[in-house]
This record gives C-alpha cells, sequence and structure tokens, in this order.
C-alpha cells in the first residue's frame, strides 16, 4: 500500500487537469500582484482552508508536505525583517536592525510565499502527470513527442533513487566503506555518481529508441489516437466557481476586517 497516495476523492481531484492549470495560474498571477499585507495574508488562510478540504489527504501528510513551506515563510520573513531598511527603528542590535517598514515587509513576503504553497499543493496533490499531459495534448495541442517525453523522464526519476539505494545496499554487504575528506568525495562519485550516470543514460537512449520506433520523430499528434480521453465536466465549473469565490472571500476579509490596515507594503 502506497503511504503517501491519496486518501480520498474530492471534486478537485475530478476536474480537468487543463482547467485546473488555467485557473491556478490566475492565482499565481493575483498573488504576485498583490501588495496589500491583509489581503495576501487572507489568500495565505484563504486558501490554506482550500487546501485542507481539497487535496484528499490526511492533516499529518499535509503537514510534512507543507514543512518546507514553513521554513521558507520564517527564512524570508526574518531575512527581511532583519535586514530590510526602514525609517522607524522598532530594535537594532549590531547589523541587525528591525524597523516597522521591514517588519511588514517581512510578513508580506511571508504570506505571500504560503499563498504560492498552497495554491500550488492544491494543484500538485489532485492533478496526475499522465492526466495532465494527455489534458495538454489534446485540449491545447502539446506535441506528443514532447509530452511523452516528460513523462517518461518523470518515471525515469524514481528509477535512478531505488537503483541508488540497491547500490548503497550492495556496497554496504561487501563492507566498502569510503574515507572522510576529499578523498571520500572522490570515492562516493566513482562508487555512486559515475553508475548511476552511466545506467540512465543507457536507459534514456532505451526510451528514445522505443519511442522512435512508436513514430515519435516530429509529428505533431495528426490523426493519433489516445488511451486516455481528456474531457470537460460539471466539476469544472464547479472548482472555478469555488477558487473564485475563496479569491473573493479573501479579498472582502481583508476590506471588512483588516488585521494591519496598512494598506500597500512598497509604500509603508
Amino acid at each position: 500500500m502506497n503511504v503517501w497516495g491519496q486518501d480520498r476523492i474530492t471534486w478537485l481531484h475530478k476536474a480537468n487537469p487543463v482547467v485546473k492549470l488555467g485557473i491556478l495560474l490566475l492565482l499565481f498571477t493575483m498573488t504576485v500582484l498583490t501588495h496589500n499585507l491583509d489581503f495576501i495574508m487572507y489568500q495565505a488562510a484563504v486558501f490554506t482552508v482550500c487546501l485542507v478540504l481539497l487535496c484528499g489527504l490526511k492533516l499529518w501528510k499535509i503537514g510534512l508536505f507543507s514543512l518546507p513551506f514553513l521554513i521558507a515563510f520564517v527564512s524570508s520573513a526574518s531575512t527581511m525583517m532583519l535586514f530590510g531598511k526602514g525609517e522607524i527603528i522598532w530594535w537594532e542590535w549590531g547589523l541587525f536592525k528591525v524597523s516597522e517598514e521591514s517588519f511588514y515587509r517581512g510578513l508580506h513576503l511571508g504570506f505571500k510565499g504560503i499563498a504560492f504553497a498552497a495554491e500550488g499543493l492544491l494543484f500538485v496533490t489532485t492533478t496526475s502527470s499522465v492526466a495532465l499531459f494527455y489534458g495538454l495534448m489534446q485540449k491545447l495541442k502539446l506535441a506528443p513527442k514532447f509530452a511523452y517525453s516528460f513523462m517518461a523522464s518523470i518515471r525515469l526519476l524514481p528509477m535512478v533513487w531505488e537503483e541508488f539505494l540497491i547500490r548503497r545496499q550492495a556496497l554496504q554487504v561487501r563492507g566498502m566503506r569510503p574515507v572522510k575528506g576529499i578523498r571520500g568525495l572522490a570515492e562516493r562519485a566513482n562508487m555512486f555518481a559515475v553508475p548511476l550516470l552511466a545506467q540512465s543514460i543507457r536507459r534514456a537512449h532505451r526510451v528514445a529508441a522505443a519511442m522512435e520506433a512508436k513514430q515519435f520523430d516530429g509529428d505533431q499528434g495528426k490523426g493519433r489516437t489516445f488511451f486516455y480521453e481528456s474531457r470537460y465536466s460539471r466539476y469544472d465549473l464547479v472548482i472555478m466557481l469555488l477558487l473564485a469565490a475563496a479569491a473573493g472571500a479573501a479579498y472582502l476579509f481583508s476590506i471588512w476586517a483588516p488585521g494591519f490596515g496598512i494598506g500597500d507594503v512598497r509604500f509603508n
């Protein structure tokens, strides 16, 4: 059983990947262009709630997936707070200086990172790579030679990791231990990097030969049939309305219940 698999299927899983991609690109654009601290704070909160409700994963899995983004939130926000420019100084010690302006800009940068993470995880956790590339080929006319190349490369990555584990275990069984220091780095490169790279090149050559044998030679998909058919459904409309409502709710909350009330952080 796959521990990291989906625990439940939600509406977002059933929506067309191309529609989800378009909606989330619009949300990314909105987040990039947002400079109001209250609005970006509510974006981070609302889309985090959407992630919890719609991703189909248990809370502990969401927490593990979100941990790197929380670390990025702390690091980016604290860096801006401690080293940003400002006129109203709150605290200063040596090279560190926290001003009112740098504090709010740090929060703005951190909340923007959380909003990006929630929006990105919404897409990644509810969309399979196969469904996405089939949708791109059928709906946006992406050339099959590019789509299948991407799918093949994604499938090869877990194989490389599996080969690394197998080789490490084989070396441990044989009692081979690299020495420490610079010499040890060179030994590790000979033990792992070179064999894995050579095997990856062989596998990539076999995949390229197989794709060439199946007529992936520059044909833009004319007359080609697909095993999976990408269709639009009512779930696409539901997801469009739901995510639009989430963005609208974040904007309304920033007006009705502003947490900071400072407006555009670029001018504060």
